[in-house]
C-alpha cells in the first residue's frame, strides 16, 4: 500500500541541503521531486501543486532548532498537509443506532467491490460492534451476486436474506426490513448492483433505493485501480444520492495511491474504510495520521498492535505457555500460532506498519505466502510427530519430512533449533512474564524462518 510514493518521498527527503534556516533555495529540488512523486501517483496536477505551495509556504524562513535537521521539519510539515488533504484527524464513524434497526446501503460502480466489502463489514460490525447484522441480496442482475454473498457469507455464518426469483428490489428490501425486525437483527447492509454514472435508468434505480430505505449510512465504494476516475464517478453520483462517506478497496493492488489520498478533500466526504484482499478480516478503519504514518515511512504501530490483540486472546497465550513450561509445546500448536498470524496480514503489509524496516526488504520479491516453508515442513510430519517434537532427533525422519516438504535439511535444522530454543527460553520464564512474552517470541521464530 502507497509502496511507490513512500520511495518517491524517501529519495525526495533525502535531497535537502542546508541547515539552521529553510530558504526557498535549499528546499527548491525537495519540493519539486514531491509535486512530481504526487504526480506520478495519479494526485490531480493541480492539488499537487496546492500541495507543495501549502508545505513551501509554511516551510520558509522556519528555524531549524538545534535538535533537529531541515528533513525532521520539512517531514513534519509534509505529515500535516496530508492528514489535512486526506481528511483531518477526526474520524466520522458510521452510523448505527442504539436502539432501533439501522440500515446500510452500499452502492458504487460494477466490479468495485461492493460484495465483497458487504461481507467484510458485516463481519466487522459483529465483532467489533457487538452487532447482529443481516446482509442483504438486491443485486438482481449478475447472475452470481446473490451466490457470491452466500458463499462469503457462510464462512463465519453471517445471515443473508435473498429472494431467488424476485427482481424487484424494493420488494425484497421491503421484505428484509420486516425479515430482520421479526428475527432481532439490529443493523442489515444493503449489496445493491454496480451501475455505471452514464446509465440514467440504473442511476434512477439507486436512488429509488435510497428514498425508500432511508439509510442510516450510505457507503460509496470506490476501486483505488481506477485512480482519478473514481473521483469523477464519486461526483456523478453525488448528483443523485448524498452518500455518507466512501470506501477505497484494492489499495493492496496495482493502485499508485492518488484517489485515496485526494479523494476527501476533492469529494468533501470522508473515507470511512479501506478493504483490501479477499479474506474477510481484511478491512481497516480509515485513519489519514496513520496512513500519512505509512506514507513518509514511519510505520503504523497502533494499527499492528491492534491486528495482533484481536488474533491473539489471552487465554489461549496462558494455556500455550504452561504447555511449553511442562514441555508439551508441540507442531499442532506452532500451527494454529502461524494461521493467527496469517490472519493480521502479509509480511509486506505488516512490514509496512513497522518504521524503517522497507529499508531492509525488496517487496517485490516477496514470497508470496511467506509462513510456506514452516507450514510444509509442518504438513509433511506425521500426527505423531507433530505431537512428539523430540522425535525428529532422528535424521531419517528429518529426511523424509524434507524431501516432502522441499525444504533443504539445513533449514529444517535451523527451524528445529528456533522451537528449541523458544522452549528453553519460556521454561526459564515465570508465568506472568511467559504469557506476556510468549507472542513476541512465537512471532519472531516464525518471521527468521519465513524469510531465510
Amino acid at each position: 500500500m502507497f509502496e511507490n510514493l513512500r520511495k518517491k518521498f524517501s529519495k525526495a527527503f533525502h535531497i535537502l541541503k542546508g541547515d539552521g534556516e529553510i530558504t526557498d533555495v535549499n528546499i527548491a529540488e525537495t519540493m519539486k521531486e514531491i509535486r512530481r512523486s504526487l504526480i506520478e501517483a495519479d494526485v490531480n496536477y493541480k492539488i499537487a501543486k496546492n500541495f507543495v505551495q501549502n508545505v513551501r509556504r509554511k516551510s520558509i524562513g522556519k528555524k531549524v532548532p538545534t535538535s533537529l535537521n531541515p528533513k525532521n521539519l520539512i517531514v513534519k510539515l509534509v505529515y500535516d498537509e496530508l492528514v489535512d488533504i486526506m481528511g483531518g484527524e477526526n474520524i466520522e464513524k458510521i452510523k448505527i443506532s442504539s436502539d432501533r434497526l439501522s440500515v446500510i446501503l452500499v452502492c458504487g460502480l460494477q466490479g468495485s467491490g461492493k460484495t465483497t466489502f458487504s461481507s467484510k463489514l458485516a463481519f466487522f460490525l459483529r465483532k467489533k460492534e457487538n452487532k447482529n447484522p443481516l446482509l442483504v441480496a438486491a443485486d438482481v442482475y449478475r447472475p452470481a451476486a446473490i451466490d457470491q454473498l452466500n458463499i462469503l457469507s457462510s464462512k463465519v455464518n453471517l445471515p443473508v436474506f435473498f429472494l431467488k426469483e424476485n427482481k424487484n428490489v424494493i420488494e425484497i428490501i421491503e421484505k428484509s426490513i420486516l425479515y430482520a425486525e421479526k428475527n432481532k437483527h439490529n443493523v442489515i447492509i444493503i449489496d445493491t448492483a454496480g451501475r455505471l454514472s452514464i446509465d440514467q435508468m440504473m442511476m434512477n434505480e439507486i436512488q429509488k433505493i435510497y428514498h425508500f430505505s432511508k439509510p442510516d449510512e450510505t457507503l460509496f465504494i470506490v476501486d483505488s485501480m481506477t485512480g482519478q476516475d473514481a473521483i469523477n464517478t464519486a461526483k456523478n453520483f453525488l448528483k443523485f444520492i448524498e452518500f455518507d462517506g466512501i470506501v477505497m478497496t484494492k489499495l493492496d493492488g496495482d493502485s499508485r495511491g492518488g484517489a485515496a489520498i485526494t479523494m476527501s478533500s476533492v469529494i468533501g466526504k470522508p473515507i470511512k474504510f479501506i478493504s483490501n484482499g479477499e479474506k474477510i478480516e481484511n478491512i481497516e478503519i480509515f485513519y489519514p495520521e496513520r496512513i500519512a504514518n505509512r506514507i513518509l515511512g514511519m510505520g503504523d504501530i497502533v494499527s499492528l498492535v491492534e491486528k495482533v490483540q484481536e488474533q491473539f486472546d489471552e487465554e489461549r497465550t496462558k494455556k500455550i505457555y504452561k504447555k511449553i513450561s511442562k514441555n508439551r509445546f508441540n507442531f499442532e500448536d506452532l500451527l494454529e500460532q502461524i494461521k493467527r498470524i496469517k490472519k493480521i496480514g502479509s509480511i509486506k503489509n505488516i512490514f509496512s506498519m513497522i518504521p524503517g524496516m522497507e529499508n531492509f526488504l525488496d517487496f517485490h520479491n516477496e514470497k508470496k505466502d511467506s509462513f510456506k516453508n514452516v507450514e510444509s515442513i509442518i504438513f509433511s510430519m506425521t500426527p505423531y510427530e507433530r505431537n512428539n517434537p523430540k522425535s525428529l532427533n532422528n535424521i531419517k525422519r528429518r529426511k523424509r519430512i524434507s524431501k516432502g516438504s522441499g525444504v533443504s535439511l539445513r533449514e529444517i535444522d535451523l527451524f528445529l533449533k528456533q522451537f528449541d530454543k523458544i522452549s528453553k527460553v519460556m521454561k526459564s520464564l515465570n508465568d506472568k512474564s511467559g504469557s506476556r512474552l510468549i507472542k513476541d517470541f512465537l512471532s519472531k521464530m516464525i518471521t527468521k524462518q519465513s524469510l531465510s
